[in-house]
Formats: C-alpha cells, structure tokens, sequence
C-alpha cells in the first residue's frame, strides 16, 4: 500500500486572500490572485523523495457560493500545476468537495460526506490510489483538515501558531492536532523524523 501526506491547498500550498469589502480571508478568485506559498515546491519535492504521495484534499465552496465559475476554477488548478512545474514539483492527484449546505446553487447544496471536516475525500483516495491512512498524514491550516484527518486515522499536522483561543477551540471540538508547526519546511522534516522511529521497531 501506499503512504501519502494530504495537503489543504489555500493556506497550505497557495496563499490565502484578504477581501476588506467582506471582510474575511478566503480562497483566490481570480487566476491573477493565486500564488504558491514560498517553499512548497520543495516540501513536496521532498516528500515525494521519501516515498510519500502528495495529495490534495480541499474544501472549494466558491463555485457554490458565487464567487467563481468552473472555468475559473479550473484556470487556478492549472495554473497550480504550471507553477510547481517550474521547481519540478506535482501533485499525485486532487480531491475538492464543491458542496455547501448554504450553497447559492442549488445543485451544490448538499449536506456530504465530502465536506471536511467528514473524511469522504481521504477515503476516496484510499480506493484510487491505495493508500495506508495509519501511515499517512493530514496536513492543514485550520481545525476541519485536524478533524478530517483524525476521523480518518492519519496523523496530524497543523500549520500555524499556537494560542489559547486554539487551544480551547480544539478541546471543545476534539481537534487536536499530532503536532503544530510554523513553518512549511518542519512538514518534511517531522515526516522524516517520525518514519526514522518507525523503522526502529
């Protein structure tokens, strides 16, 4: 079988937007706004040379929510491709959930099993590409990719800081991470790290 690491895409390998209008920190929504997140490339790079897959496993609710077209969506995938091409990264295979249970479409208005922080992406790479979840690892910006990945039996990683409000938020919601790092090259490194102890036994 084989071992992967699922990677959330926006925080993770692009970076996240700021909308003053609304107010909030999302997803891109143009082409033009995605960009890769400075040493990506070589964290995947790295990770394919340990013998994980790469995998993207994202909620993308933009479609459903009107913020985008397909086409622009699938504009910024390419464009995530192409770029980390450059470094001679890829990514082994994407999973998107497009569905919100407040969806302006109404055929994404759905209440799935895909939507982290339910595991239905990671188990549907299970049955695509074979993987080993227990050898496997989840790694994420936020609580619902801690939560997915836990409900799926993989280890976690969470890339931030730590703070009291996290803290508490991850007690009430059972979402506490393996480990938290703040940095994109640590994901490597304790991967490395943590197969070097397993071999041990």
């Amino acid at each position: 079988m084989n071992r992967a690491v699922f990677l959330d895409r926006d925080g993770v390998i692009n970076e996240l937007i700021y909308y003053p209008e609304q107010g909030i920190v999302d997803s891109p929504f143009t082409v033009k706004q995605f960009k890769l997140i400075p040493g990506i490339c070589e964290v995947i790079n790295k990770l394919h040379e340990l013998g994980f897959k790469t995998v993207v496993i994202s909620n993308q609710p933009g479609i459903a929510k009107g913020h985008f077209t397909e086409e622009t969506f699938e504009e910024i995938r390419e464009k995530m491709r192409n770029e980390l091409s450059k470094k001679g990264a890829f990514i082994d295979k994407e999973y998107y959930c497009f569905h919100h249970p407040k969806a302006k479409l109404e055929r994404l208005r759905i209440d799935c099993e895909c939507r982290k922080p339910r595991p239905g992406l990671l188990l549907q790479a299970v049955k695509d590409m074979d993987i080993n979840l227990s050898e496997s690892w989840v790694v994420g910006d936020g609580l619902t990719d801690v939560m997915a990945g836990k409900n799926a039996g993989c280890r976690t990683i969470l890339l931030g800081s730590m703070k009291c409000e996290l803290c508490l938020l991850m007690d009430e919601e059972g979402a506490r991470p393996d480990f938290i790092i703040s940095n994109l090259f640590e994901i490597a490194k304790l991967v490395t790290s943590k197969q070097t102890e397993s071999q041990k036994f």
